[in-house]
C-alpha cells in the first residue's frame, strides 16, 4: 500500500467529505418541523421542550459518570500480561513538526524503552520544510534502530497524514504512535505486546496507555492543574470504564498500539479528521474490532497558558464535531452499543462543552438578581437538584481519577472547576466557526523542552514476571 492511497482510503468516506447523508438530512428536517409544529402550537412550547432537554442531558450526564467511575474499579482477579515467547516486532512512529526544541528529549527518552533492539524500530516522521528540527534530529546521538523518515509536502498538512507516510513504511507486527513531548514508561511496549499476544480470540486491534501530566517545575498554575485532572478523568476512569463495559470509546491522540495489519486494513488515519485518533476507535469498532486499555501510562506536560490551552482545546472539540458528523452519517454501522457509546462520549463531550458558559451563567445571574431583590431565586429545585447532581458527579470522577494518577486536587481546585469547564464553551464556539471557515486546518500545540525527569511511582506496575522475561530476552 503506497502512502497516497493509505490516506486516501480512509478519508474517502470521512472528514473530506461535508455534504450530509439522506439518514442526517431526515433527521434535520424531522427536528425542524417537530419544533415549526410546536411554535404553531404555543409560541413558548419549543423553549420549553428546549429547557425540559437541557435539563435530561445533564441528569443523563451525570447517572453516566456515575456509572463510569463504578464500571472502573479493576477487576482483582484479572492476571498479569504474559511475556510471549517470541517477541513481535514492534514499530514507533512519532509525528515531528517544529520540535527543534525537544527532538533531542525525545529521542533521549525513547532510546530508554526496554524492548530487545532487534525486534524494535522507531521512524522520526519530519515535514520536509521543517529543516530547523531536521537539524535538531541528525545531529542527536540515535541508536541504529531509529530513522528518519521526511515526509514530501503535500495536502493536508497534518499529523495523520506523515502517521501514514511512516505507516506505509512500517515494518512491526505491532506499531505505536507518540507525541515529540511523550515520555512513556520503559515496559509499555511490553505490556503491550504481552496483552495482544494473550489475546485468544484474535478481536483485540488497538490498547490504549493512560497519558498522565506532570509539572515541568515547581507548582503548577490553575490551568495546569485543571487540565491534569481533567486527563486524569478521562484516562483513569472513562476509558478503562468503557472497555470494560465492551464499549468503543474515541482514542488519545498518543501512545495507541495498534496491530499493524488491521490499521492498514481500514487505510490508516483520516489525514483529514483534526482528531484522526477519536475517529479511529469507532472506525475500528465498526469493523468488528475491539479496544482496550493497559496500565504502564505515558507522562505529558500541561499547557502553561489559555493562549495554548484554548487551540489546542479548539483543535480537538472540532475534531469530535468532524467525527460526529461522519458516524452519524450511518449510524446503523455501529450497532446499539456503538451508538450508545458516541453519544455517552463525543455527543455529551460537544453538548456539555457548548452548555457549561451558559448554564453557569443562567444560575449565577438568577441567584444574583434574588440576593438583590431580597426575593426567593427563580431557579426552581428540580433545575438545581439536576445541576447538583451533574456537578458532584463529575467532582467524584475527576477526584477519583486524580487519586489514581497520583495528581493533586485540592478543594480550592473543586471549586474552580466548573468556572474551567465554563471555558470549553468558548473553545466550543470558536471550534464551530473554525469547523465552517477552515475545517482541516491543524492548530499546532507549542512543546517546550521538560527539566523533570519522574520516576514512575505507581505501586503495583512492575509485573516482576514480564520485567525479568523481558530483560532475559533484551
Amino acid at each position: 500500500m503506497g502512502t497516497g492511497e493509505a490516506y486516501r482510503d480512509a478519508s474517502a468516506h470521512g472528514a473530506l467529505r461535508r455534504s450530509l447523508s439522506p439518514f442526517q438530512i431526515v433527521v434535520i428536517l424531522s427536528l425542524t418541523l417537530a419544533v415549526a409544529a410546536m411554535a404553531i402550537r404555543s409560541p413558548r412550547l419549543p423553549w420549553d421542550v428546549a429547557v425540559f432537554a437541557f435539563h435530561l442531558a445533564f441528569l443523563v450526564c451525570g447517572v453516566w459518570r456515575v456509572l463510569l467511575v463504578v464500571a472502573a474499579r479493576p477487576s482483582p482477579t484479572r492476571p498479569l500480561a504474559a511475556a510471549p515467547d517470541i517477541w513481535p516486532r514492534y514499530t514507533i512512529l512519532a509525528a515531528l513538526h517544529d520540535e527543534a526544541d525537544v527532538a533531542h528529549q525525545l529521542i533521549s527518552r525513547l532510546t530508554e524503552i526496554d524492548y530487545p533492539h532487534d525486534r524494535l524500530e522507531a521512524l522520526l516522521l519530519l515535514e520536509a520544510h521543517d529543516l530547523e528540527t531536521l537539524d535538531a534530529v541528525m545531529a542527536a546521538d540515535r541508536p541504529r534502530w531509529m530513522q528518519v523518515i521526511v515526509v514530501p509536502p503535500g495536502s493536508p498538512g497534518t499529523k495523520p497524514r506523515a502517521l501514514n507516510h511512516g505507516l506505509a513504511r512500517a515494518t512491526g507486527d505491532l506499531v505505536v504512535i507518540y507525541d515529540a513531548e511523550d515520555d512513556p514508561d520503559p515496559l509499555q511496549l511490553r505490556e503491550a505486546a504481552g496483552r495482544f499476544a494473550g489475546d485468544g480470540a484474535g478481536r483485540l486491534a488497538c490498547l490504549q496507555a493512560p497519558l498522565r501530566i506532570r509539572s515541568r517545575c515547581g507548582r503548577p498554575n490553575a490551568l495546569q492543574r485543571q487540565f491534569a485532572v481533567e486527563y486524569a478523568a478521562l484516562f483513569e476512569i472513562t476509558l478503562p470504564a468503557m472497555a470494560r463495559l465492551g464499549l468503543p470509546f474515541p482514542l488519545g491522540g498518543t501512545s495507541n498500539h495498534f496491530r499493524t495489519d488491521v490499521l492498514r486494513a481500514l487505510g490508516g488515519w483520516d489525514a483529514y479528521n483534526v482528531t484522526e485518533d477519536a475517529d479511529l476507535g469507532f472506525r475500528l469498532w465498526r469493523r468488528g474490532w475491539r479496544l482496550d486499555v493497559i496500565r504502564r501510562p505515558t507522562y505529558e506536560s500541561a499547557p502553561n497558558g489559555v493562549e495554548i490551552w484554548l487551540p489546542q482545546r479548539t483543535r480537538w472539540l472540532k475534531g469530535y464535531m468532524q467525527t460526529w458528523g461522519v458516524h452519524t452519517r450511518t449510524p446503523t454501522g455501529l450497532g446499539w452499543r456503538g451508538v450508545a457509546a458516541l453519544v455517552m462520549s463525543l455527543g455529551l463531550a460537544l453538548v456539555s462543552a457548548g452548555m457549561h458558559a451558559v448554564a453557569m451563567a443562567w444560575v449565577t445571574m438568577s441567584l444574583v438578581m434574588a440576593v438583590a431583590a431580597g426575593a426567593p431565586p427563580t431557579v426552581g429545585a428540580f433545575s438545581l437538584s439536576v445541576m447538583i447532581l451533574g456537578l458532584a458527579a463529575a467532582w467524584l470522577q475527576c477526584v477519583l481519577g486524580a487519586r489514581k494518577a497520583h495528581t493533586p486536587y485540592s478543594a480550592a481546585d473543586m471549586i474552580l472547576a466548573p468556572l474551567y469547564w465554563s471555558m470549553l464553551s468558548l473553545a466550543f464556539a470558536h471550534a464551530a466557526w473554525r469547523l465552517i471557515r477552515e475545517p482541516y486546518a491543524w492548530d499546532k500545540t507549542p512543546h517546550q523542552r521538560d527539566p523533570i525527569q519522574v520516576e514512575d511511582t505507581d505501586a503495583g506496575l512492575a509485573a516482576p514476571d514480564l520485567l525479568a522475561a523481558g530483560r532475559r530476552a533484551a
